[in-house]
């Protein structure tokens, strides 16, 4: 029981992490322009694409770097010759307008990488067992990914808190009128964070790639538990993501390696439940088989009984 609490934490963190890396530019970006980037994980499937390319020539360090970078400029652009020209016609205009660009990312990684997997290997150096605990071990990708991950949060957290420009950024997000009287460059401003958020999610790209599959689909697999994780922490809260990334990271992890049913509990309350009884099927399914409905089932509730998230500071 001790190892299934450990390692689950280990994995929950890990993953509720990395949602971070993708939730922190998404909500950096709604709170920049109110607009939801329905393309946001298509950066992240970008980051992993383009870091498998830059390792097949010059290795995978250089690919962490790099890939984020030019996904970063992709997405500056993006914003100055898409969004800032959409922006005009309105919110529905922005959405459809990510809306279809996701579809093109997808069609154009598939044009490039085919529609199969691609073969985006773990780095040698690390490519071996960070420890051992209770016969099981832990990878040391997965000790890395860990470590950067919390790395780059707290990066983040000094950089938004601690700087001039954190601050700048911070003040042109609530008030850009006033800080452009200040004198700085407000449109710029918008076009770097936007930037700076799609480098991130690349960055979370790269990271997971080669530890978990890089393919086309990538992006609309993990597109909508990105959206429970902004909403359900509270749309424009960066705290509020990274509390709801998290929780869901660890309630997914641990929901997946319980094998455990409802009839399984009501039998040590004395009640015997059977695929005869009304709603068997129900009652036979596993806390694993319903795991990845229980993120969604989550933000329902949120909607219902908070509709401005964990920590937000706007209506949903």
């Amino acid at each position: 029981m001790l190892e299934l609490v450990v390692f689950s934490s280990l994995n929950g963190v890990l993953y509720g992490m990395l949602l971070f890396l993708l939730a922190s530019g998404l909500t950096l970006i709604f709170s920049m322009m109110g607009v939801l980037n329905f393309a946001h994980a298509s950066f992240y499937m970008l980051g992993a694409y383009f870091g498998f390319q830059i390792s097949r020539y010059i290795g995978f360090w250089p690919g962490l770097v790099v890939a984020p970078l030019l996904v970063g400029v992709i997405g500056a652009l993006v914003e100055r010759y898409g969004l800032r020209t959409v922006h005009k016609h309105g919110h529905v205009a922005e959405l459809l307008f990510t809306f279809g660009l996701a579809f093109i990312v997808e069609e154009l990684v598939q044009m490039v990488w085919g529609k199969i997997p691609v073969d985006y290997r773990i780095p040698g150096a690390l490519n071996f067992s960070a420890f051992t605990l209770f016969d099981t071990t832990f990878p040391a990708y997965r000790m890395f990914m860990l470590l950067m991950s919390i790395g780059i949060f707290l990066g983040l957290l000094v950089l938004l808190t601690r700087t001039r420009v954190g601050l700048i950024i911070q003040a042109a997000l609530t008030h850009p009128n006033i800080v452009g009287t200040l004198g700085h460059n407000v449109p710029l401003v918008f076009m770097m964070v936007f930037g700076v958020g799609c480098g991130l999610a690349a960055l979370a790209g790269v990271i997971a790639g080669p530890a978990l599959v890089t393919q086309p689909a990538m992006a609309a697999s993990l597109g909508p538990i990105l959206f429970v994780v902004v909403v359900v922490g509270g749309l424009g809260s960066l705290s509020g993501a990274f509390v709801a990334s998290l929780l869901i990271g660890l309630i997914q992890t641990f929901a997946v390696a319980l094998n455990i049913s409802l009839a399984d509990v009501m039998a040590h309350l004395g009640v015997t439940l059977t695929r005869e009884s009304f709603g068997g099927d129900l009652w036979m399914a596993t806390v694993a088989q319903v795991a990845p409905i229980i993120p969604y089932l989550l933000l329902v509730l949120v909607l219902i009984f908070r509709p401005h998230g964990l920590m937000g500071n706007r209506d949903t």
